[in-house]
């Protein structure tokens, strides 16, 4: 592709790179592109600083979204001030440059480097996946049905049942539902399910574009693993294989003592701590609860030890709770409860291979992306005892331009969320 160099010429066609909000630095050092471009848009009155160099270039945004390197002089070549610039070639190779950009790979004659600034992005697309254990029910016998009369999607599951050693197809599709239910079966369906959805859009007219067009991506719980895998962090079978052993983990966790969960409605977090709080003081220490998920606006699970949940639910009223709704899943997930399920976790993502996502996944332990490797298989170990940060992901989503949204899998909760939180998000569910 060459190098791309700056300069004025009078081109109707001008553009300037625009990540939304991120900190743009091309340099001839940096080695690798880690955060795909999102949208290219007209360059405002204000040009670049740059600086020439015999190996390739630096480009700076104007603004300062963050301050750039020390030794980063700015230069502004001998035009206007009010001019703008454009870099040749740069239509040209738009399509180009931006496949090469979302897929991470190195430019050939032009190193480049994207660092995210997560609180100034705005996104566009976004791909969000359900969980099994904290959506209240997102697995349903019959799922996985649609996904047969698309090859790829199929085919997912005939890996799948290789994998596993059983026929995940025929649990998903034909039940029994108490089999399907549980945490051992029920988190590699709704995983290899989540995944076929994406094969199922995919095959829709304009599905491709809209993959492509995905800018960042999250999931609820389990929905994490889903998205990572989704962005290209580890493949569809290492996926599985840690999907398989977190639901076998979590599930002899819960067996080890005696746990549960509750959702409270009609509170704020506030007031939900509050209830915690006062159900604590009732209670031994080995019982005591915590709030497990931030789901959304008064929506929030409580996991703990049994006699702690029942004293929440026996103090919810006289805290102004509308209800509480006790949920059918096998213990107190994303607590300490489950804390002999880490070790477990990390001697198995220990011996798997992560990448760097190709685009940002948000983390459910703190509702931020993160890009280093051993950062994600540390948080993917923390998730089963970190409360789920869910409606901070949405509200961030939210707050930063977020203009569509797909929901992969089974079930419509993380759509209703979403609308609960604004009712005029645009938000489509990809079943399977």
């Amino acid at each position: 592709m060459g190098a791309l160099r700056a300069l004025r010429r009078p081109s109707p066609s001008r553009y300037d790179i625009n990540a939304h909000g991120t900190a743009l630095d091309l340099t001839a050092r940096c080695p690798r592109l880690s955060l795909s471009l999102s949208s290219l848009s007209r360059l405002s009155s204000r040009p670049p600083s740059l600086r020439s160099r015999p190996d390739g270039i630096r480009f700076c945004r104007s603004h300062p979204l963050r301050p750039p390197p020390q030794d980063l002089r700015p230069w502004r070549p001998e035009v206007a001030p009010q001019e703008p610039l454009e870099i040749e070639g740069f239509h040209e190779h738009l399509g180009r440059i931006s496949r090469v950009c979302r897929r991470g790979y190195p430019l050939s004659g032009l190193q480049a480097f994207l660092r995210l600034s997560f609180p100034r992005s705005d996104f566009g697309v976004v791909l969000l996946s359900n969980s099994s254990t904290l959506s209240q029910g997102a697995q349903t016998v019959g799922m996985g049905v649609e996904a047969q009369s698309v090859p790829a999607a199929a085919d997912l599951f005939k890996k799948a049942n290789d994998l596993l050693g059983f026929d995940l197809l025929d649990v998903c599709t034909n039940g029994p539902k108490e089999k399907l239910d549980s945490t051992v079966i029920s988190q590699p369906a709704i995983y290899v399910t989540s995944l076929a959805a994406v094969e199922v859009l995919r095959t829709r007219d304009g599905g491709q574009d809209i993959i492509d067009s995905v800018d960042v991506t999250c999931g609820l719980s389990l929905g994490e693993y889903t998205s990572l895998a989704f962005a290209g962090a580890f493949s569809f079978e290492d996926g599985l294989k840690l999907v398989k052993l977190r639901g076998e983990a979590m599930q002899d966790a819960a067996d080890a003592a005696s746990s549960a969960m509750v959702s409270v409605i009609g509170l704020d977090s506030e007031k939900v701590q509050l209830l915690c709080d006062a159900a604590n003081e009732e209670v031994d220490d080995k019982e005591k609860v915590q709030i497990a998920n931030f789901l959304c606006p008064g929506n929030y699970a409580v996991s703990g030890g049994v006699k702690g949940v029942e004293a929440v639910e026996a103090k919810a009223k006289s805290f102004k709770a509308r209800m509480t709704v006790r949920l059918a899943v096998a213990g107190a997930f994303h607590t300490r409860f489950m804390e002999p399920a880490v070790s477990r976790l990390e001697a198995a993502l220990a011996t798997t291979e992560i990448r760097t996502p190709k685009i940002p996944v948000i983390s459910n332990v703190d509702a931020q992306p993160h890009s280093d490797p051993d950062m994600i298989k540390k948080i993917l170990a923390r998730q089963v005892t970190s409360p789920v940060q869910w409606e901070l992901t949405v509200k961030t989503l939210l707050s930063k331009g977020l203009k569509k949204s797909y929901e992969l899998g089974p079930g419509k909760v993380i759509a209703g969320i979403v609308k609960r939180m604004n009712k005029g998000a645009d938000i489509e569910n990809v079943g399977a």
